[in-house]
């Protein structure tokens, strides 16, 4: 009887890490299923970013539009000046 309460609290130890335990592979086990998540995010995020930046360029821009009727300009670009009291 005089070793109850040093038994009761083996016990309740013992049940504390055994849940203890519990908790910790349950966490490891949402770490792991988060981190194949950001892995599957990650992929995708490089596969958009490459198709952007092949559908902007200008090639590609070029021949997209070609169906609206639109063409490059073979002229470069006009500077335009205008004085301070002109306007």
């Amino acid at each position: 009887m005089q070793h109850l309460p040093k038994i009761i609290f083996v016990m309740a130890l013992g049940l504390f890490y055994i849940g203890n335990t519990h908790y910790a592979e349950k966490t490891v086990r949402k770490i792991n299923h988060v981190q194949a998540e950001v892995e599957d995010l990650r992929a995708d995020y490089t596969t958009m970013k490459s198709d952007l930046m092949f559908a902007s360029k200008q090639s590609e821009v070029a021949r997209k539009v070609k169906a609206f009727g639109l063409e490059e300009s073979l002229e470069p670009p006009h500077k335009i000046v205008v004085e301070k009291g002109e306007y």
